[in-house]
């Protein structure tokens, strides 16, 4: 009790809550950036984290990476340009949202549910972190395999009626994320001998133009009257308590999910938010309303998202293994604080993890107020003439798509990948799978590689171990019945 008495009063600091409402401000703005991620956020918070000490340290950068995760649905839902990789799952619903005139309620259910999604995860990491640690470091590339097969089979759920053209996507995008060096060899493949291919094809400039460059494109060649995006009513937070009680079963699925999945190493928000968005579409009662503006499938992804971030300290605070980009960022900044990560730490000094619990806690409920500024700062942009807006989201689309990797190549993937969003979209093809086929394709192949030389080559080897074993099973078993339920649905249609 004293310690956890030392770590309260050394959170209630000024300097702390400053801190933290600067970082704020700073992940806000970056999230909301097309192009700018939580990663970059984090990124740019270190060299400042030098002048700091070790708690307010720590409480920036917990508090901007979970802002940013947060502000990266607003391009999203407002232009169509998803902020995140895990956004992108669940764009296409929240634009419907708003081309509804449901801006604010989507945006409010992005946010309400993050937050109850983050501190869902936090209650699991201060509660059962080395427990489920100790699980999630059973995983080996034999059960990542298998689980990054099953976050494949989210393509088919999210594409509803159209699963054949969603499989073409998905195998679309397992082809350009093939693009680069192959593995183990590092031969190169699919370069044609252009040295900017070597290390593939950047995801977020491919994002942005699949997304938002297609959009514009529509624009120019057929403008929408503004007066097709219907006034935006109604306040931020009406309504959330409704859905609050509706979905709570959605709602606890998919924190649970993200925080499982967020605990594994390596795996992050992004495949949380895909398979929660998945399920929830899969599963719902109301499935034909996905796809139309219907906030069931945001709820359940925007839990899993913020879940999957506090649990991504699972791994990284109990044995110092990085969950994602963001906590090998951070791991770094609490060496360089004396705060070395790992089972020690919960013993030598409990006071600073604590901390670090009520700085989770307090980022998030801080996430309430400074959400809702943001929201209804940038709904505003809805009001601006579509002819005026669309010139300004190309060039933010530019900046975003440049100031990844700094090179003038990602421009040409810029207009490529715009034009071949335009011409799948003309021919109703979904694009969402194909970002999943370029955010998994390399985990799969690594994956699938690693463990046939771990192997030498024996098949049998994915399913000997227990977990695998049981990963196998449901996998085949989620394909089987899909395929039946397909069947029966094609067969009752006649």
């Amino acid at each position: 009790m004293e310690a956890v008495l030392t770590a309260i009063g050394m959170v209630a600091s000024a300097d702390v809550l400053l801190a933290m409402i600067g970082a704020a401000l700073f992940g806000l703005f970056v999230g909301a950036v097309p192009g700018l991620t939580a990663t970059m956020a984090t990124a740019l918070l270190v060299p400042i984290t030098f002048f700091l000490p070790p708690v307010p340290a720590v409480a920036a950068m917990v508090t901007a990476t979970a802002m940013a995760i947060f502000a990266g649905d607003i391009p999203g839902c407002l232009v169509r340009i998803p902020g995140t990789p895990a956004s992108a799952a669940y764009v296409d619903e929240s634009y419907a949202m708003t081309r509804k005139g449901q801006a604010e309620t989507a945006l409010g259910v992005a946010l309400v549910f993050s937050v109850i999604g983050g501190l869902f995860g936090t209650t699991v990491l201060i509660f059962a972190a080395p427990a489920l640690a100790e699980f999630a470091l059973q995983f080996s590339s034999f059960e990542y395999f298998w689980l990054v097969l099953l976050g494949l089979t989210c393509a088919v759920f999210i594409t509803g009626d159209a699963p054949i053209r969603g499989l073409v996507t998905l195998f679309l995008g397992l082809l350009v994320g093939a693009v680069g060096l192959e593995n183990p060899a590092a031969h190169p493949r699919f370069t044609f001998g252009n040295a900017d291919l070597l290390g593939g094809v950047s995801l977020i400039p491919a994002m942005i133009a699949l997304f938002a460059v297609s959009e514009i494109l529509r624009f120019s060649l057929s403008p929408v009257h503004i007066d097709e995006f219907k006034s935006q009513v109604g306040a931020v937070f009406r309504g959330m308590g409704g859905m609050i009680r509706k979905y709570r079963w959605q709602t606890l699925r998919g924190s649970a999910l993200g925080t499982a999945v967020g605990a594994l190493p390596g795996a992050g928000a992004d495949i949380a938010a895909w398979m929660a968005y998945a399920t929830s579409r899969k599963t719902s009662k109301e499935s034909e309303k996905f796809g139309t503006g219907h906030p069931e499938g945001l709820v359940e992804a925007g839990a899993a998202n913020n879940s999957a971030l506090s649990a991504a300290w699972i791994p990284a605070l109990v044995f110092g293994i990085p969950g994602d980009s963001i906590t090998a960022i951070v791991i770094g900044v609490l060496y360089m604080k004396d705060m070395n990560p790992g089972p020690t730490i919960f013993i030598n000094s409990p006071e600073n993890i604590y901390a670090v619990f009520a700085v989770f806690i307090l980022a998030n409920l801080l996430m309430l107020p400074l959400g809702w500024a943001c929201i209804k700062a940038a709904t505003r942009i809805l009001r601006a003439p579509r002819n005026v807006l669309m010139p300004i989201i190309l060039m933010f689309c530019i900046v975003g798509a440049f100031a990844i990797n700094n090179s003038p190549f990602d421009l040409w993937i810029l207009i490529g990948f715009g034009l071949l969003g335009w011409f799948l979209e003309a021919h109703r093809f979904p694009i969402a799978p194909a970002i999943l086929g370029m955010l998994l394709g390399k985990m799969l192949e690594e994956n699938f590689i690693t463990s046939m030389i771990k192997s030498e080559g024996n098949l049998m080897g994915f399913v000997e171990r227990p977990i695998a074993a049981a990963l196998a099973v449901f996998a085949l078993l989620l394909w089987a019945l899909s395929g039946w339920f397909a069947l029966k649905r094609r067969m009752a249609r006649g």
